[in-house]
């Protein structure tokens, strides 16, 4: 599956970084106008974003591509682009993320 931040809508300005700035490793960080991060893509491999500690626990019961993220720490989940989620869920999960950290 691929990952493009501009097909997922409902969510306002953002910032996008390379993450070898931050992190010395390859991928994007896109940056809510707080200047928070909401989502971290890697490689195009997986996706980090942000979500609340029910619904990550949810999610990792359920889809074994699901994982605590590294970046967000249990603040957040990674999910491998490969796996069982599906885009729109992608999207939607994308979508809270934003909504969630522009809040903040």
């Amino acid at each position: 599956m691929d990952f493009k931040i501009e097909e997922v809508s409902g969510i306002g300005e953002y910032i996008i970084e390379d993450l070898v700035k931050k992190e010395k490793k390859e991928g994007k960080i896109f940056l809510a106008p707080n200047n928070k991060a909401f989502c971290v893509l890697h490689d195009g491999k997986t996706v980090e974003i942000r979500t609340d500690g029910n619904l990550s626990k949810v999610l990792r019961e359920k889809y074994e591509s699901v994982m605590q993220s590294r970046y967000f720490g249990r603040g957040g989940i990674e999910i491998v682009l490969s796996g069982q989620i599906s885009q729109e869920e992608l999207y939607d999960l994308v979508r809270l993320s934003y909504n969630m950290t522009n809040e903040q």
